[in-house]
């Protein structure tokens, strides 16, 4: 491909951006939502960069579109695409949203703060292709994976040591106002759930959230957001979930608390889903989050994350695991351009 057709990641609107290392092609798909400026393809869907050294990226194609799935039962959202190979296809998580479709509003929390957003319809739909370049097609085009009744987003894969799938979920701090982290189990074939969702933490458990805002201010202040969840088995065994949330550190005059986006990790320790978890401190502050954790084909472990918030591009860092710590060796802006 002639140069003047490959971006860089400074040019690439990225936002929760997913990479695929496909040991067939040699070529890493990284995955994000579908943006009509960049792929010249209107709608909510997903698209996908290509690469041969993380550097030089295609322009992107489209995979996934929800305005082609028959009866699909939202159209909006395409947020944090993730694609997984299982049993010989290829399975695409995304989060889709529909503002028209209400679900119950939740009673108080236990701060008593009542639900104030009206709740409706978010969730990770399960698509499947035989292709990394897809087309997808939705599984179960009448709701999402997680349960409907639940406003959930960024749903992701993960194998237990049993080999039995489960759906790892943010449930909304706008539904829960202390937002969690839950898992259900998936059917073999990844097509339906089984069973109830089982919590696994909260928000709040990582202390360090609020150990900035100054004293005589309350230390429990809602709301207490969960995103991004990521899991990758460490060399001890142990398991390890990347995931977001917003540090609380500035305090306004009226006396309001807001902080800025950061990546982080919990482990669990037993190598089970179920936990217990511990919180660890971020890795990455700086408006920065959304991260996953992929192998290089050289077996250098990378992590990507988004930067900014808005208008987010990728940023990538070179990680090291010692037992179950993680921890940032370098930032490859040789890679990822800088800023």
């Amino acid at each position: 491909m002639a140069e003047s057709e490959l971006m860089r990641l400074p040019d690439m609107p990225l936002h929760d951006p997913f990479v695929v290392a496909d040991p067939k092609t040699r070529a890493y798909h990284l995955y994000t939502s579908n943006d009509p400026s960049v792929s010249g393809v209107d709608g909510t869907g997903t698209m996908v960069y290509r690469s041969e050294g993380l550097r030089d990226w295609t322009r992107p194609v489209v995979v996934f579109l929800a305005a082609e799935q028959q009866e699909l039962w939202a159209a909006d959202g395409g947020w944090a695409p993730e694609v997984h190979e299982w049993g010989g296809r290829y399975y695409l998580f995304t989060t889709l949203h529909n503002q028209d479709r209400p679900i119950p509003v939740p009673p108080p929390n236990q701060w008593g703060v009542p639900f104030q957003i009206p709740a409706h319809m978010r969730g990770t739909i399960t698509a499947v292709s035989d292709s990394l370049l897809g087309p997808f097609t939705v599984v179960d085009p009448s709701r999402p994976t997680p349960p409907e009744n639940l406003m959930t987003l960024d749903g992701t894969l993960h194998v237990d040591p049993s080999g039995q799938p489960w759906m790892v979920y943010a449930h909304e701090w706008l539904q829960t106002i202390d937002g969690t982290m839950e898992a259900i189990r998936l059917a073999p074939d990844l097509t339906r759930t089984i069973g109830e969702p089982v919590l696994l933490f909260k928000a709040s458990d990582a202390s360090w959230i609020t150990e900035q805002i100054p004293a005589g201010l309350p230390n429990q202040l809602p709301p207490y957001v969960t995103d991004g969840p990521q899991l990758h088995r460490t060399p001890d065994g142990s398991l390890l979930m990347l995931w977001s949330t917003y540090e609380k550190n500035v305090v306004g005059r009226d006396g309001s608390i807001s902080g800025g986006y950061v990546q982080t990790y919990a482990t669990s320790r037993s190598g089970s889903i179920t936990g217990p978890w511990r919180q660890h401190r971020p890795l990455v502050r700086d408006d920065s989050g959304h991260g996953m954790l992929f192998h290089t084909f050289d077996d250098r472990l990378m992590m990507i994350l988004h930067r900014p918030f808005e208008n987010a591009r990728g940023k990538l860092y070179e990680m090291e695991l010692s037992g179950h710590e993680l921890r940032v060796l370098r930032r490859r802006a040789d890679l990822d351009g800088g800023g």
